[in-house]
């Protein structure tokens, strides 16, 4: 059994290990005093779930056995994950200066993060919303924009970055530079189309002399994203929606509402320009979440009895 004083020198020992280690990551690494002040409060951590036991002392199981000790004590994945990272890098640190022969915290997890499902507009407050137009030709540019995105399930850096050929009003589709530079071919509804070729002579008429942007400004230059985002928020509110809308809420509002009606997940996937189809399985769960609304409302033996 160890002494009241070899606890308080092995406690001793590993706060002074940290301390060094702290110091090398702000004279060494060049960390900044709120990252430095983050890595100390999740090491600190391990000192006090480790008590009397030194670093080199514990073993894998011991780091999960503090994992869940925190993961029962409400810290959420996330910030668990966070707490490991600078663990496992305190550690990483003590394996180099031979301290330890080996990192436990290797191989050791955080819980899964609950996803969140994306926030959808539902068809009726979509089609209310792209619909507006004030008639001004920042409307017209506006509505253009929000049919678009819409129509094609574009993210707001694609809409944005879409040059003005970039729309084949013949063939009803849009060349988009999506994530990793990769080009794709998106079609683009009917409505979209009328609302781009409404808004394409006011464009002419504001663009400074060789801008290539489809989306242009009031200073006729290319519109950055922050601009459509708090245009989207005041289109909104003049539709009288209750949501926060985002320009993203479009874009999973696309392909929320393509898959319900035709359920085929590959082609919502090849127009969201996911690479992996895995990335698209989330609005499966919003399609099972409309069913089941449907299912409760409408078959007997689900409803209760008052």
């Amino acid at each position: 059994m160890r002494s009241g004083g070899s606890s308080r020198r092995c406690v001793s020992t590993t706060a002074s290990a940290l301390d060094r280690w702290l110091a090398h990551l702000r004279d060494e690494r060049r960390l900044s005093p709120h990252t430095l002040a983050a890595y100390d409060r999740d090491a600190r951590l391990l000192v006090a779930l480790a008590a009397a036991r030194a670093p080199e002392a514990l073993r894998t199981p011991d780091i999960r056995r503090f994992v869940a000790t925190l993961h029962g004590k409400g810290l959420a994945p996330r910030s668990l994950a966070r707490v490991l990272s600078a663990w496992r890098g305190f550690y990483d640190w003590l394996v180099r200066k031979r301290i330890v022969a080996a990192n436990p915290c290797a191989g050791v997890r955080a819980p899964r993060a609950a996803k969140n499902l994306p926030q959808t507009l539902s068809p009726d407050d979509a089609v209310r919303l792209v619909s507006l137009d004030d008639g001004s030709p920042l409307g017209l540019r506006d509505r253009a924009l929000f049919e678009l995105a819409y129509s094609s399930g574009l993210r707001v850096s694609e809409l944005t970055g879409l040059d003005a050929d970039a729309v084949d009003a013949k063939t009803g589709e849009a060349r988009v530079l999506g994530k990793g530079s990769k080009t794709r071919i998106v079609p683009v509804g009917s409505h979209a189309l009328a609302a781009i070729a409404a808004w394409l002579p006011r464009r002419a008429e504001m663009a400074k002399p060789g801008e290539k942007a489809l989306f242009i400004g009031a200073r006729g230059t290319r519109i950055a994203p922050r601009e459509v985002q708090r245009r989207i928020k005041r289109w909104a509110a003049a539709a009288g929606l209750a949501q926060d809308v985002h320009p993203h809420m479009l874009r999973h509002s696309f392909a929320s509402h393509v898959l319900q009606s035709s359920g085929d997940l590959r082609a919502v996937q090849e127009m969201l320009g996911h690479a992996s189809i895995t990335s698209t399985q989330v609005y499966t769960h919003l399609d099972f979440q409309h069913l089941a609304k449907v299912y409760d409302a409408a078959h007997p033996r689900a409803r209760r009895r008052k």
